[in-house]
């Protein structure tokens, strides 16, 4: 047996039945970091495999402290990790060597994980392309010439390799659905405030990002977001923590109520065939028991567009601005950052309001809608994975990108209001290139939604079916 390739809940239960060990589990993974890391560039930071051998062999006789006792894990360099260099792909970070774990990574640690290293990310995790100039650019496993995604592309690409048997990313614009597609696995953006932030700078108007689990397995995801999530007293709008595992008991698609909301009539440009493979996975769910309609957009995209750069571009001003004020760190931070805090420092106190407005307008609009479906479906991508040394996509069908970020526009209408979504995989293009959709249901109905990708899971199971070809 290939120990790489079972997932992280398999593992962890044999390693609790004494069917292997930690040391020999991690001996596994060390060995598929060798053969592949070098083409792929998925793990950075990676500490000594001496000392992960030592610490993997003390956990072979210890007491669990968790599910994930004994796993690898390569937390996302956008984490705090004590004693393990965390940079945040900014040279302004290049031997940063945090003295405490964060919240997310404490939380992880403290269920039996063991840090091997970091996933690469973006710098500062802006943009779905994970490159940065300390550690250069992950490429996709199924097509070594195209992007992995980001900005939790390094954690995408160790999973759809085998290097990680589980991973931890962040969502803002897409970051844990994005690679996820681009890579054939799972990625899960929680409802917000159910993954608390640690208690440092704006707490109570930075409600855009979240940390979240990915996995080869709907199970892995589950079991990883109970143990990342529940109520920070130190933080507001606290959520708690549940068995979310216990949930996908009997997963079924039969009777549920699915919106198909596709490119928001028209709004998003997509390219070719990405719709024509989410519609070939509807019907299949439709055979599952589910009941799919198409709708008419649910809202203007062009006031979520609003809504969404402003109170990004707000808060990006507001969190760089130590950085920013200081010429010389300003120096050294990417132009799609600068471009994000001066659109922030340009706004105006109207501004900001007329855009939480629109927020809390889709906020109720989205909640009427949940009274009448389970979920509504979106791609999980405009594009399919591109060229590395593209920064970003100039252009969909001849339409230009005015923003750097544009092309990833699909995934506001979940990302604004904090949706719980589950970017699942759908199978591969005529490029022989995988992609993926987006599962979104009510805020707190992330058990639900869990509960319909794991019926998903049992019956397509893409992550298996199609492994990438590597040695």
């Amino acid at each position: 047996m290939e120990l790489w390739k079972q997932s992280a809940s398999d593992l962890s239960r044999m390693i609790a039945a004494r069917q292997t060990s930690p040391s020999e589990v991690m001996q596994a993974h060390l060995d598929r970091i060798a053969a592949v890391n070098g083409a792929v560039n998925a793990v950075i930071s990676l500490r000594d495999p001496d000392e992960l051998m030592n610490e993997a062999r003390a956990a072979d006789n210890a007491p669990s402290s968790g599910w994930l006792h004994g796993i690898p894990m390569a937390v996302k360099d956008l984490c705090a990790t004590k004693g393990l260099r965390t940079t945040w792909g900014s040279p302004l970070f290049k031997d940063f060597i945090p003295e405490k774990d964060d919240l997310l990574a404490a939380r992880m640690r403290g269920s039996g994980a063991i840090f091997i290293g970091k996933s690469n990310t973006p710098e500062w995790g802006h943009g779905s392309h994970s490159f940065n100039p300390l550690f250069g650019v992950t490429r996709n496993p199924y097509d070594l010439s195209r992007t992995a995604g980001g900005s939790s592309g390094g954690a995408a690409a160790g999973l759809a390799t085998g290097m990680l048997p589980v991973a931890d990313g962040s969502d803002m614009m897409g970051s844990l659905r994005n690679p996820a597609a681009f890579c054939n696995v799972y990625g899960y953006r929680p409802t917000w405030g159910l993954v608390p932030s640690d208690a440092d700078g704006d707490t109570h108007l930075a409600t855009l990002s979240t940390e979240g689990p990915m996995g080869r397995t709907v199970e892995d995801i589950a079991r990883l977001l109970s143990v990342q999530a529940g109520e920070n007293p130190q933080t507001p709008f606290a959520r708690n923590s549940q068995d979310f595992a216990a949930a996908l008991t009997g997963a079924t698609l039969k009777g549920k109520r699915i919106a198909w909301a596709a490119d928001w009539g028209g709004a998003y440009q997509i390219e070719p065939g990405i719709l024509d493979l989410c519609e070939i996975a509807l019907r299949q769910m439709q055979d599952m028991g589910a009941i799919v309609e198409p709708i008419a957009p649910p809202f203007p995209a062009h006031k979520l567009w609003q809504s969404w750069t402003t109170l990004r571009a707000m808060l990006n001003a507001g969190g760089f601005k130590p950085l920013y004020d200081a010429p010389e760190r300003r120096a050294q931070i990417k132009p799609e950052t600068i471009w994000e805090i001066e659109q922030g420092r340009s706004l105006t106190a109207q501004a900001i309001y007329e855009a939480s407005t629109i927020r809390s307008s889709y906020y109720a609009h989205m909640a009427r809608l949940f009274d009448s479906y389970d979920a509504i479906v979106l791609p999980t991508a405009q594009v399919w994975p591109f060229p590395t040394d593209w920064r970003w996509p100039q252009d969909i069908n001849g339409h230009k990108m005015d923003t750097y970020h544009r092309w990833m526009e699909v995934v506001i209408p979940v990302s604004l209001i904090g949706l719980p979504a589950l970017s699942v995989p759908v199978g591969f293009g005529f490029n022989g290139l995988p992609m993926g959709l987006q599962l979104a249901g009510r805020v707190g109905n992330d058990a639900g939604i869990l509960a319909m990708g794991q019926a998903w899971h049992e019956a397509t199971n893409w992550p298996k079916a199609r492994p990438p070809q590597l040695p």
